[in-house]
């Protein structure tokens, strides 16, 4: 059986263990071994690459969808708008976009989408993005740091609408992005391969701050792909090896923010941002899911908090140091999420009528989550079909 997604220079004609090359990407450990970085990368070399975004054929409700969220959320020039966040916009945002679009096979609205990124955003000085654009003020662009989450998905989109639509430009420059990703963002921190939150303010003489869900692990087959280097398979590596050892608090959890030293590679919770498993770590269980990892611990721990018996709601986040929990409920994007980390083994009937929709979502974000689900969930069953 010949591998739908190898790369050209892949010779390997089976979907068995190979070794790790560019298109070998599906992160699972080798079994019996533990989260060592030989043991990670042998798995990383023994089982096929992720599935395009855009794998899945689109259906009628991926277009309605993807319409709700345009008519709420994306302004006619293809800006897309943060409404919980005083309506200023994110690369996270454009990437996101882009890939909805490109998985209800609208590339006029693509085009719109990428039109208005790379007239606001881009950096003068390579390909990657600003990670904010404030529509009111008087310099939109004031921070021209990057979000790496925001470029890993700009690239992805990129890269698989150029092979959906045949288009060469979207795929050159999907290449170009990742090539900037490997030389601007990757770093070493003690043992490990680091993937930076942005270009500047992260790494330090002492220690690495690390965001858990700016690792995209379904983004990196199509990149390592593209841009062929085994930097990606390092990083990505150990990536999972920290994700694994990034669990705090009552219930094992990945924070939102941690701290790497980089003189024993010990981790701890940083003094800079809340000690919380909420809105961005909430995405680790999302893209390991979507990467075909649903045994990994960070997923795991995640669908064991949000049905702990003892919660009389699902909560929006939890404190890792103090085991403290939201006083509310968690918005719908979220929900959305424990419902792809409960359902890996339910039929794609049962997962539609369980998602919720853009119209229910009460922010920007939460249906952005919402549609992520959707295009992980039929992901997932485009590559287990």
């Amino acid at each position: 059986m010949r591998c739908r997604y190898r790369s050209p220079s892949c010779r390997r004609r089976t979907v068995g263990p190979c070794h790790p090359c560019r298109c070998c990407f599906r992160l699972r450990p080798p079994p019996g071994r533990g989260p060592t970085r030989r043991g990670l990368l042998g798995g990383l070399g023994g089982l096929c690459c992720a599935a395009p975004a855009a794998a899945a054929s689109t259906t009628d409700l991926d277009r309605q969808e993807w319409q709700a969220f345009q008519a709420r959320f994306m302004a006619p020039e293809g800006r897309v708008v943060d409404t919980g966040n005083a309506g200023v916009s994110h690369s996270e945002g454009q990437g996101w976009g882009l890939l909805f679009a490109l998985r209800a096979d609208d590339r006029p609205g693509f085009e719109r989408l990428l039109g208005w990124t790379r007239r606001a955003l881009r950096r003068p000085r390579d390909e990657l993005h600003a990670w904010r654009y404030r529509p009111d003020a008087a310099m939109p662009v004031d921070d021209l740091n990057n979000a790496t989450d925001g470029d890993l998905c700009i690239a992805w989109a990129l890269l698989d609408a150029g092979e959906r639509w045949g288009v060469p430009d979207y795929s050159a420059l999907g290449g170009a992005i990742g090539r900037d990703i490997l030389r601007l963002l990757v770093r070493r921190a003690g043992a490990y391969s680091i993937l930076l939150p942005g270009a500047r303010g992260f790494d330090r003489f002492e220690s690495t701050t690390i965001n858990p869900s700016y690792y995209v692990f379904p983004a990196f087959a199509a990149l390592a792909r593209a841009v062929p280097d085994p930097a990606w398979v390092r990083m990505a590596a150990d990536g999972l090896m920290l994700l694994r050892s990034s669990r705090f608090g009552r219930w094992g959890l990945p924070p939102d923010w941690v701290v790497v030293s980089k003189a024993n590679g010990a981790l701890s919770l940083p003094q800079r941002w809340p000690p919380r498993f909420s809105y961005d770590a909430v995405r680790v269980p999302l893209y390991l899911a979507w990467a075909g990892l649903g045994a990994e611990p960070a997923l795991g721990h995640a669908r064991q908090f949000w049905t702990d018996p003892a919660h009389r709601y699902m909560p929006a986040w939890a404190d890792l140091a103090s085991n403290a929990i939201a006083p509310y409920a968690a918005p719908p994007g979220m929900v959305a999420v424990s419902r792809l980390a409960a359902l890996q083994r339910a039929t794609a009937a049962q997962a539609a009528q369980s998602l919720p929709l853009v119209a229910e979502a009460p922010d920007y974000y939460s249906a952005a989550l919402g549609l992520l689900v959707r295009a992980a969930w039929a992901a997932a069953l485009t590559t287990a079909a």
